[in-house]
């Protein structure tokens, strides 16, 4: 279900990142239901992208650098949940600066809340994007795409 749930996610997701006009949200549950996805799922991610969009915005002065990076060690409930490439993806992230402490943590939180499978890099990247876009509202579109896209050179240029 967590990737169904996800994929629902990344369907509204992509209406915002393509500066789409989004559809209601009861043309979204039919367009949704008649691409083959269960109530439960639709509900739940709509559950997870409002909770996302009452997370207030964490304020940040543009271009001032993070804090030295801090050498993270995952838990074990957290090694079994997360792929090693989902693990290595959020290292990479946070060695370069792009995440702070604050926002690892969320994203490995979200990452592991109810999971009852592995989650891959694939998904790890969504609700990367997602957390990132919620807690920097007016930073979003460039970082989001580079995530997305593994283009890590245009994070610094």
């Amino acid at each position: 279900m967590r990737d169904r749930v996800l994929a629902i996610v990344t369907v509204i997701a992509q209406y915002v990142l393509e500066a789409r006009d989004i559809p209601s949200e009861n043309d979204l549950v039919v367009e949704l239901m008649e691409a083959g996805y269960a109530s439960s799922e639709i509900e739940a991610a709509f559950g997870w992208l409002e909770a996302l969009a009452h997370q207030p915005p964490v304020p940040s002065e543009a271009g001032a650098p993070l804090a030295v990076p801090s050498h993270r060690v995952f838990t074990v409930e957290e090694a079994r949940a997360l792929s090693s490439e989902a693990r290595g993806f959020l290292v990479r992230l946070r060695s370069l600066g792009i995440l702070d402490d604050a926002t690892q943590e969320e994203i490995i939180d979200r990452a592991i809340e109810g999971s009852d499978e592995e989650v891959s890099l694939d998904d790890l990247k969504i609700i990367t994007a997602l957390t990132v876009f919620a807690r920097h509202q007016s930073e979003w579109h460039r970082e989001v795409d580079c995530l997305l896209d593994e283009d890590w050179s245009r994070l610094y240029h």
